[in-house]
């Protein structure tokens, strides 16, 4: 199916939390009625690794190690947030990068010129402070297209089950 409404670009940003499947889940849904091309994509922090080992709360092969890891859990949840889309008979694009967050989504978002980006729910806020640090509320504020943060991940699960 062709793009032919206002959202012909959708780009859900994964981070490995529980938030991010309902965001999933919610893009599938707006990328099959909207008939939109999809992607999926995942960043493997490499700030805050670098924070870590900065901090000597790793060594340098700790980071390594970690980052590995990361890169494996990156490609587990992009592999099933895929057969999650082909269940639902949507295409997907999946990418797995390493930067920092809100640059490397506000770059993706130039780059494949996304009308809508789909987020989880943003963690709440305790102080001014965190705003400033906080990788997902930087990611919603220099998004330079729509963000669309999913929330009641109950009923987005009972729509993407509904849907055909």
């Amino acid at each position: 199916m062709l793009p032919n409404g206002p959202i012909k670009k959708i780009l859900v940003y994964i981070d490995g939390s529980e938030e991010c499947i309902a965001a999933a889940q919610y893009a599938i849904v707006l990328a099959k009625s909207f008939g939109a091309r999809l992607t999926a994509l995942y960043i493997v922090n490499i700030s805050l690794l670098e924070e870590l080992v900065k901090a000597r709360i790793f060594i340098k092969i700790e980071e390594m190690d970690y980052q590995q890891d990361l890169e494996q859990d990156g490609k587990r949840y992009l592999h099933y947030i895929s057969e999650m889309a082909r269940s639902k008979g949507v295409e997907i694009r999946t990418e797995l990068v390493k930067g920092i967050v809100n640059k490397e989504v506000v770059k993706k978002i130039d780059e494949l010129e996304i009308d809508l980006l789909v987020m989880g729910e943003l963690e709440q806020i305790h102080s001014r402070s965190e705003t400033f640090h906080d990788e997902a509320e930087i990611t919603f504020r220099k998004a330079g297209c729509s963000v669309l943060v999913v929330k009641d991940p109950e009923r987005v699960e009972r729509i993407f089950e509904l849907m055909e």
